[in-house]
């Protein structure tokens, strides 16, 4: 019997006995272990490079006069590997269905690992630039990839908790990143170090992936149902094996009657689906609300300026006052530590406060956060930028940080793309006077459009959006989910506690 204190308001397990749950299943079943720590390398070396640019690029500077004086050349070196990611993340679905969802991982750790090699060797910026865009396009590919693959390779009770896990990966990443860059600060070629280091992991994931199946659902897909059943067989119990199969067979009965409707060539095919999708959420009432929804909350993730302070952060430390590189690293390292912290809080009160109360609780940190950099920049006062830096990245990772890191990177290549160049010509202050604009228009628009999903299934949801596509979605989910939650009280008062 489950006591209450095991039982949360939804009628669930409360956070601690899932978290006990899933490692206790991960401890049991090494095969869980290890698609969790290889397939979460993808965040870890998207995070890392995150990291690593920010400290690098007080070096580069350095060595590479040309550099130093073009701030515009700083951007696009930075920036680029968002260009890449871009480019990654178009081609990334396409290569995981010819290809298969491990063989598109193990291809970014290649990428990877040149453009590592080519930015730690570059003579010139034009080839930090080429291994930038090398390492973006690895990081794209992996984005769309790594999370088809763990879906597809995870038993269903376990699928959104290695999903979410990415989130916490990345920030080890940005964290690790600068404990590295720390360690090398007085090492000489610097930066080469930096930047190279950054093969090590794609190294390790290259060589965990190739000990993984392939995704039993792709394999199914591509006529191989034998080696599907083995790999199933390593996922779940002997009385779920039979039901998995049942499911991939409708799904790939479904797709061939999808793919059997389009007689015409693949371009036109492929025309045709674009141009179907882009008329359903144009004049689809339902999937217009989702869509603003969330295309809104990813690019207000990004305007909101967080990417500039995880690749800037060094070079804000130093327009604070702090012109030791050594000394800008090492503050950064504890922004980059309560990136961690955040990430962590936000994965405990998710459940317990709700997703639009954590990401409205997020933004109004964030606006303080600012209002405390805009200040520091006017009064000059150093100390008080490292703090606001410090408030940003603590109110940003429990709420926007986790709307959805594999998205909008056309938003984030903008924002660092002018970063620099909005601080030289306006100065810092106003930038971050910029930020807090976009954070209260955000603050707004969370209000206004994103519903409240905790405690509901994505089918309740999508029934929500089509029994009410026409009223005020925020209100209408609200009043299923009290409804919802009423009846889960009843049930629990029921029960026989023990």
């Amino acid at each position: 019997m489950q006591t209450m204190d095991n039982v949360n308001e939804d009628g669930g397990l409360s956070i601690s006995m899932k978290a006990k749950k899933f490692w206790s299943g991960m401890r049991r079943n090494s095969f869980l272990l290890q698609l969790a720590s290889s397939a979460g390398l993808g965040g870890l070396l998207f995070g890392y490079d995150t990291g690593v640019i920010s400290s690098a690029l007080l070096y580069i500077r350095e060595d590479f006069p040309a550099v130093k004086s073009n701030a515009l050349l700083q951007e696009t070196i930075v920036s680029m590997v968002l260009a890449g990611a871009t480019v990654g993340a178009a081609i990334g679905g396409t290569s995981c269905d010819k290809f298969g969802r491990k063989k598109a991982i193990i291809g970014s750790d290649i990428i990877f690992f040149i453009g590592a090699v080519v930015m730690a060797s570059a003579i010139a910026p034009w080839m930090l630039i080429i291994g930038r865009v090398l390492v973006g396009i690895s990081v794209g590919v992996a984005s769309v990839a790594s999370p088809l693959y763990i879906a597809e390779a995870s038993p269903s009770k376990y699928r959104g908790a290695l999903i979410s896990l990415n989130s916490l990966w990345i920030a080890a990443g940005q964290f690790l990143a600068i404990a590295v860059n720390a360690g090398l600060t007085q090492v000489p070629g610097t930066w080469r170090w930096m930047l190279g280091v950054a093969s090590v992991p794609s190294i390790v994931q290259f060589v965990m992936m190739m000990l993984l199946p392939e995704s039993p659902r792709w394999l199914y897909k591509h006529n191989h149902a034998d080696k599907a059943y083995d790999i199933l067989r390593r996922i779940y119990s002997e009385d779920d094996i039979d039901r998995e199969m049942e499911d991939l067979k409708i799904i790939d009965s479904n797709e061939q009657t999808i793919e059997a409707s389009f007689t015409q060539s693949w371009w036109t095919r492929t025309c045709r689906r674009t141009v179907q999708v882009l008329r359903d959420l144009l004049f689809n009432k339902n999937l217009r609300l989702a869509l603003i929804a969330g295309a809104g909350l990813l690019t207000f993730q990004k305007f909101s300026g967080i990417n500039c302070v995880m690749y800037y952060s060094p070079t804000i430390v130093q327009m604070a006052g702090f012109r030791s590189n050594t000394m800008a690293i090492f503050l950064s390292l504890g922004i980059a530590a309560i990136n961690v912290i955040g990430t962590l809080v936000g994965m405990y009160l998710i459940e317990r406060l709700g997703r639009r109360p954590l990401v409205i609780l997020s933004l109004i940190g964030v606006l303080v956060s600012l209002g405390v950099l805009t200040l520091a920049f006017f009064k000059a006062v150093g100390w008080a930028a490292v703090l606001g830096l410090g408030i940003y990245i603590m109110a940003f990772s429990p709420g926007m940080a986790g709307i959805g890191a594999t998205c909008c990177w056309a938003s984030n290549l903008i924002i660092n793309m002018t970063f620099l160049s909005l601080t030289s010509s306006i100065g810092p202050a106003f930038t971050f006077i910029v930020f807090i604009c976009i954070v209260i228009v955000a603050i707004l628009f969370v209000f206004v459009f994103v519903p409240e999903t905790k405690g509901l299934t994505f089918e309740e949801v999508e029934k929500m959006c089509m029994c009410h596509a026409g009223n005020n979605l925020v209100t209408d989910i609200s009043s299923h989910e009290e409804a919802k939650h009423e009846t889960t009280r009843t049930s629990i008062s029921s029960l026989e506690i023990v």
